[in-house]
């Protein structure tokens, strides 16, 4: 039996929760609930993960994989799944779709992090706020190569980013920016694999 840190709100975490439902690997994996607080390391977790860093997978023999995408990656393969495509076109969008997603998530979390500061600097929150608009237009105009695209760690990334936007920046009104992609996010949310893992408090 695999076990996983995980938490609820962790929109990381839940690029690996979507994975295991998609490639049918729920009944495999035991979650063990973990906060990872960038102020409070979590000398449980730590055990497992030095980082305290979620998610973090214990695996049959006693190892663990750090990191949601190397994690997303072994999950692939033990289930023979199509999530990383092998070679050619396929694979380095799959991989650049992973990356403008994962970047969009690191900004958004450093974003929350400094908004949340007694006085946050106004140059951090406004660099923020462009590199976000920036991703969403970027997609926004690839929303056609998307849309014909299969079921990817870049598809798959990308949801869970716009999700997190959903959850913790809903004022930024994100929809009006980006229309197209919108209509997109509006089908994939609908996956079972994503209603499954909507993040919640607690």
């Amino acid at each position: 039996m695999l076990q996983l840190h995980w938490s609820p709100k962790s929109p990381f975490v839940r690029k690996v929760m979507v994975c295991i439902h998609e490639l049918g690997l729920d009944i495999e994996v035991e979650k063990i609930r973990s906060v990872a607080a960038m102020l409070k390391p979590n000398a449980a977790l730590m055990r497992d993960n030095p980082l305290s860093k979620i998610p973090t997978l214990l695996l049959d023999d006693g190892s663990t994989l750090l990191d949601s995408v190397v994690i997303c990656e072994y999950l692939n393969d033990r289930a023979k799944g199509h999530l990383f495509p092998a070679s050619g076109p396929a694979k380095w969008q799959a991989l650049r779709w992973h990356a403008l997603g994962n970047g969009l998530l690191d900004a958004l979390i450093l974003w929350r992090n400094e908004r949340e500061r007694e006085v946050p600097i106004q140059a951090l929150m406004e660099a923020f706020d462009l590199k976000t608009q920036a991703v969403l237009s970027q997609l926004d105009a690839e929303v056609n190569v998307l849309s014909a695209a299969p079921l990817s760690i870049g598809t798959v990334t990308i949801g869970c980013a716009l999700g997190y936007l959903d959850y913790r920046f809903e004022d930024l009104g994100w929809r009006d920016h980006a229309p197209a992609l919108a209509a997109w996010f509006a089908v994939w949310r609908q996956r079972p694999s994503f209603v499954l893992t909507e993040p919640a408090e607690g």
